[in-house]
């Protein structure tokens, strides 16, 4: 769909606004991520029908990439010359040129294209970025029509700052089929990352076929009754066809197998795994399950052996990631088994037999010349006799945990790139996780990142997709008869713009990084998404001001995406693709009178521009949780039941405060209960009713947190006399 094509009708009004603010029309050096050393000249290069592709022994298979990129777009034949240095595109390797792993030179002037890379990878992520200073069309896998293939003159000299520039795709959780895997192996070669953590294994669903084990997949892929069945998996020629696809487009890809928790699939497939031996189901619903890995049959690490056998001789990649995160011991304490194990390698602790597992594993993968990964748990569960390397999700902190052993860490923090998280708290969003506050972009792209150095305990960076969100329920789950693509847009929603502003994290060194100027070359890079058929989240307009005058307010906006009208309404209401058209500063009497969203199509805009609520007055009594009015009110007791999850952040007592602000009736409050999904975790008695501007509280206590998990509070509750209250609560942790 054409946006530019979409909406005539506001052009004219998108390039009056784009010049009063001082925007370009174009912006052909928006790169992301930026080069190190850019420097533009007053050339220009023009593509045409018949020119050449020329590359040195060893690049054909580059050259022939840029050539079916061209030829999808333009419909023309660009004929590559393997083994010469003459022609309009020219690739070769120079390791004088560019003395730093991955880095490359591109010198554009009006009569060829250069690229020359330290290694492959160089020269592929010069096509990239090639591939960026031509046209969006380029990225249609049809034909653009009437397009000026032109390139600006420029000279660029790059090279990552970091080795490890990651994603995880968690398709465990919620199967995804290999189109879109390979499509998302795209979008991070677009953007320069390399590292792909393929998650395949968790309680939901065991993904990778395994041919000593077939029940793994004929049992353990699928979740729920025939007809709502979920689920799915790669057969070992997948496996292979993605990752050729990934090999061309540098990505390695890292095999993710589960232990000793989250593997309920492969309990259920084979209950002898487990200490209990009980056969269960696979969850159609999320939750961790309690179920690990026996460590004290000698038929579990045959089976780790088995399993881990085939994945390394599927997987080139010299890393094996063996999760390891959020295990609950309760099974291998009361396992007489597991004891024994304790008892005989002087364990004083359950958790220390994660350590003596991973220990066994990582001297397995060592005799095949593998590294051993894992989420930070991996080092915190007792004494590791190999070098291993951590994924640092819960605190930056934690890489002192692993310098001090000698291990390698990557940062992946839940606070900046958990990207199951929303970018805001906008009404309308998108259902995502909500165990931790939301992530904008602007957020994930100040992550604190030191610079690289090879002695670095840091490796590099990560985000992380989960896909849990799609088993939280009914409401996201596809309706398989309406054959829809609704995950593949959900999981682009989210991972989109985002997964942009990690990669200039991951290349960049500190000191170039303004997110100021991401800003700018953000709102160019839209449209090429757009061709390159992958969904993102629009971002709301930019207030660039907003002033009193008199009594009224003056908002002044500064679009977000490049070409994009801006509709806006004056009235409270939410603005609509027919609303009034932006094209100057705006008056409105209460700034909550004003709504403006970001237009690309008739399909496509962003969430309208949201003013929280301002609850500073109640700071002291922690974060808002949620509000009663009258019509939620009850005249008689009754159970109300509201969601508290990312209130209830961790293990420990928190204090829940209920504040009526206003209404002639009080609020009776009676037991409160605090749920884990479908489990009790505690019970207080509160008995006293609401008062105005005065905080009633209650204090419950958490010692089963599990993050992810959605937290609820019941309170029995009703109005004094009458339903005319309402009021405000907040949690806070003591």
């Amino acid at each position: 769909m054409n946006r530019r094509n979409i909406f005539r009708r506001l052009a004219c009004m998108s390039l009056l606004l784009a010049a009063s603010l001082g925007v370009e029309a174009q912006n052909t050096l928006s790169l992301v991520p930026k080069p190190l050393h850019l420097e533009q000249t007053e050339d220009q290069f023009t593509l045409k029908s018949g020119m050449t592709i020329a590359c040195e022994k060893g690049l054909e298979e580059q050259a022939e990439y840029l050539q079916q990129m061209l030829r999808q777009a333009t419909g023309w034949e660009i004929k590559v010359r393997p083994d010469s240095r003459k022609g309009n595109i020219v690739l070769t390797l120079d390791s004088v040129a560019n003395t730093h792993a991955e880095g490359y030179t591109l010198s554009v002037d009006k009569k060829s294209v250069r690229i020359a890379g330290a290694d492959v990878a160089g020269v592929f992520y010069g096509l990239q970025t090639l591939l960026q200073l031509f046209p969006e069309e380029v990225y249609r896998n049809s034909l653009a029509g009437q397009v000026a293939w032109t390139v600006p003159g420029v000279k660029i000299v790059d090279h990552p700052e970091r080795p490890w520039r990651g994603m995880m795709l968690d398709v465990a959780r919620y199967f995804y089929d290999k189109e879109f895997v390979k499509k998302f192996i795209d979008m991070m070669a677009m953007y320069k990352l390399n590292k792909l953590q393929f998650h395949l294994i968790d309680d939901s669903g065991w993904r990778l076929e395994i041919k000593k084990y077939p029940r793994l997949t004929e049992v353990g892929a699928w979740a729920g009754p025939d007809s709502r069945r979920l689920g799915g998996f790669y057969t070992q020629d997948d496996i292979r066809e993605i990752l050729e696809y990934a090999r061309l487009r540098q990505v390695e890809v890292i095999p993710e197998i589960e232990f000793p928790a989250h593997m309920l699939s492969a309990v259920v497939a084979y209950p002898w795994l487990g200490c209990t031996g009980k056969q269960h189901e696979v969850p159609d619903q999320h939750f961790i399950s309690r179920d690990l890995l026996c460590v004290g049959r000698e038929s579990s690490y045959q089976f780790l052996k088995d399993v881990l056998d085939e994945t390394v001789a599927l997987f080139p990649s010299k890393y094996i990631n063996i999760g390891g995160d959020e295990a609950v011991y309760t099974n291998w304490e009361q396992c007489p088994r597991c004891q024994e194990v304790m008892k005989r390698e002087g364990l004083s602790k359950a958790s220390e037999l994660q350590g003596y597992l991973t220990n066994v594993v990582a001297d397995m993968m060592k005799k095949k010349n593998r590294t051993v990964i894992g989420w930070e748990e991996i080092i915190q569960r007792g004494k590791l006799n190999e070098q291993v390397v951590a994924l640092i999700w819960h605190n930056v902190g934690d890489t002192i945990q692993a310098t001090r052993t000698g291990h390698k860490a990557i940062l992946t923090p839940a606070t900046h790139l958990y990207f199951d998280f929303p970018e805001s708290r906008t009404p309308g969003e998108v259902k995502a996780a909500t165990w931790m506050p939301p992530i904008s972009l602007e957020k994930c792209y100040g992550i604190e990142v030191n610079d690289y150095s090879p002695a670095a305990t840091v490796m590099g960076v990560q985000g992380c997709f989960w896909s849990d969100q799609f088993i939280h329920g009914t409401v996201l789950q596809e309706i398989t008869p309406l054959n829809e693509n609704r995950s593949e847009q959900y999981a682009e929603y989210l991972i989109f713009p985002r997964m942009l502003a990690l990669a200039e994290v991951a290349w960049l060194p500190k000191g170039e990084r303004r997110y100021e100027d991401f800003f700018e070359r953000m709102k160019y890079q839209y449209a090429k998404l757009d061709a390159k058929g992958c969904n993102y989240r629009v971002p709301e307009p930019k207030i660039q001001s907003m002033t009193q005058e008199g009594d009224s307010l003056c908002f002044t906006l500064t679009p977000t995406v490049a070409d994009a009208p801006i509709c806006y309404t004056t009235n409270g209401s939410y603005p609509t693709i027919h609303s009034a058209v932006y094209n100057g500063p705006v008056r409105v009497k209460n700034k909550a009178d004003f709504h403006a969203m970001t237009v690309v199509d008739n399909r496509h805009f962003s969430l309208p521009i949201y003013f929280a609520p301002d609850y500073s007055a109640y700071k002291q009594y922690g974060e808002f949780t949620t509000e009663w009015k009258p019509l939620q009110v009850q005249t008689s007791p009754s159970k109300w039941r509201f969601e508290c999850t990312g209130k209830v952040s961790g293990n420990g007592e928190f204090e829940i405060a209920f504040i009526q602000t206003g209404g002639q009736n009080a609020l009776k409050l009676g037991n409160l209960s605090l749920w884990k999904r479908d489990e009790k975790l505690a019970e207080i008695s509160i008995n006293q009713s609401s008062q105005t501007d005065k905080a009633v509280t209650g204090t419950f206590k958490v010692d089963a947190f599990e993050a992810g998990t959605p937290f609820y509070v019941e309170v029995e509750a009703c109005g004094v006399n009458g339903n005319d209250t309402k009021g405000l609560v907040f949690i806070r942790k003591k």
